[in-house]
């Protein structure tokens, strides 16, 4: 992060999970750049933390698994700003690790619920917002994951809805196209946050051929970087996937 004042813009931003980790830097990377950003995420403490005293980010408490909470957090963004240029979709979570006999139907759903349900919530929202302003148009990212590609042991339920997210992604950009309305993609590895702590240090990851091992990672504001890149191409420019 650089120490020099943002540029002021008129573009608006939302990002959700943005209480902590990917969703916290790619914020301030926002914020950094100049966007006002709306701060989405269950908890209103650590959105705050998140806020960093910065005017320009509205914190709002929303569960995205909750279509009301959902749709009334992207209307007071719109009541506050006018208009929604990129949303970072990027709620998520990791279920309970289990081998997929073992699985539980709860523990399936929950995922299912944040991970796809909650997704396609915030997208649809977001959709809706950039079809129906003027001008038309906007940016969709969604937060795959290196599981939409290839699973982990023991993680049905976030590989199962990771690879969903890229079917999501692909569909929003298709049926975008009238509006305006680009989508796209990143499919971030391990980059140093809470979440792939025990990737990390303790006895390490899980592998495929039964042994543990700890794995490298990368620091979780080139994450931010990436995202801003994404954000600030050009209306006529797709990055499907990052």
């Amino acid at each position: 992060m650089t120490d020099t004042p943002p540029v002021p813009h008129d573009r608006i931003a939302v990002v959700t999970g943005a209480g902590s980790g990917i969703g916290r830097a790619v914020a301030r990377a926002l914020l950094a750049d100049g966007y006002r950003v709306a701060l989405l995420g269950r908890r209103l403490d650590p959105l705050v933390e998140t806020a960093a005293g910065d005017e320009r980010a509205l914190p709002i408490a929303v569960d995205v698994t909750m279509e009301a909470d959902v749709r009334d957090g992207f209307a007071r963004v719109v009541e506050r700003w006018g208009r929604i240029d990129v949303v970072f979709n990027n709620a998520g979570i990791t279920g309970e690790s289990a081998s997929f006999g073992d699985l539980s139907s709860s523990d399936w759903q929950a995922v299912v619920d944040v991970n796809l349900t909650g997704a396609m919530l915030v997208a649809r929202e977001a959709f809706r917002a950039m079809r129906d302003q003027t001008p038309q148009g906007g940016r969709i990212i969604n937060n795959g994951s290196i599981a939409a590609h290839s699973p982990r042991p023991n993680s049905a339920p976030y590989t199962a809805t990771k690879h969903a997210v890229t079917g999501l992604t692909k569909q929003i950009e298709l049926d975008g196209r009238p509006f305006g309305i680009t989508a796209g993609q990143i499919d971030i590895g391990n980059t140093a946050t809470q979440l792939v702590s025990s990737f990390t240090e303790g006895p390490g990851a899980l592998q495929a051929n039964g042994t543990r091992m700890h794995e490298p990672s990368f620091p979780v504001e080139e994450v931010g970087e990436a995202v801003l890149f994404m954000a600030n191409r050009g209306s006529r420019t797709t990055v499907t996937c990052l």
